[in-house]
């Protein structure tokens, strides 16, 4: 008798992970209690593309030009976290001597604040070393799909792109027309409701740190000329795309490109199905 070794091996994963208590739904929730509560329950979403307006700093002629705008894709299923990492979970990483402590006095049920990229990153490290699994920070273009309709990119200036004050001006006014109104304290999860894709909080008063790195990019006819990655900045998204140092750990500090800074800074983790299939099968003594 014949068997097929791809069904017989993706049968067992399969049932290795219906084992841990994953769910297979691609939309919708799954809850997973053995890690802290912002890891027990994720959003998966469905690939697809979308038009995003690239990140970064755009000269034309040494002038300030727009951001392109270019075609996306999320060619596999996305696992967010639905809600912002907690301050009890990111102290869960301090008791373990894996995080340094975050310059917030606030505990509970809120996302952490005071947190700046680095912190993230230890965090999702310890993490991923705790739960046998991948965890790492969104990309800008992961966020800005799990945003959805909550997305809005840098505020730019529609003024005299050869003059930079009047545009640093008009980049005010533009964010002024916005309507945003200070919001110091983190709020308890759920306070800013989900948007169209189940996620949480998303674009709140919690901006959230990403793994994409600072780019001062000059265009020329055909498209980009040079790119030079920065990677001791990296994109902050939340009301709008904005950028700090990676050893900043409360945006009014100072850190931020333009505008009113962040209120807060905090994060969400994405989840990696792939690492999540090696654990379970290592625990089967497949690997």
């Amino acid at each position: 008798m014949s068997f097929d070794p791809v069904f017989t091996f993706g049968t067992i994963a399969a049932a290795a992970l219906i084992g841990l208590g994953v769910s297979n739904a691609i939309d919708g929730t799954s809850a997973r209690s053995r890690v802290p509560a912002a890891a027990a329950e994720l959003v998966a979403l469905k690939p697809g593309s979308f038009e995003h307006p690239q990140p970064g700093e755009f000269l034309r002629d040494n002038h300030p030009a727009p951001a392109p705008v270019a075609k996306e894709t999320i060619d596999a299923p996305l696992e967010i976290m639905k809600f912002q990492v907690t301050a009890s979970d990111y102290d869960r990483c301090v008791s373990d001597g894996a995080c340094k402590p975050a310059d917030s006095s606030i505990v509970g049920n809120v996302p952490v604040t005071g947190v700046s990229f680095l912190d993230a990153q230890a965090y999702a490290n310890w993490l991923s070393a705790k739960t046998d699994e991948t965890w790492r920070l969104p990309t800008d273009v992961e966020w800005a799909y799990a945003a959805g309709e909550r997305f809005r990119a840098d505020i730019e200036g529609d003024g005299d792109s050869a003059n930079p004050a009047r545009r640093w001006l008009a980049q005010y006014r533009n964010e002024a027309a916005l309507g945003r109104q200070a919001d110091p304290e983190p709020r308890p999860l759920g306070a800013f409701g989900t948007n169209s894709k189940g996620v949480a909080d998303i674009a709140g008063n919690v901006w959230e740190w990403t793994s994409t790195c600072y780019a001062h990019v000059t265009m020329s006819s055909d498209g980009v000329a040079r790119s030079l990655g920065n990677c001791g900045v990296h994109v902050v998204e939340g009301f709008h795309r904005t950028y700090m140092s990676n050893f900043i750990r409360d945006g009014k500090s100072g850190g931020c490109a333009v505008g009113t800074p962040p209120d807060n800074l905090g994060f969400r983790l994405v989840h990696g199905r792939a690492g999540l299939l090696q654990a379970a099968l290592r625990r089967l003594g497949l690997t």
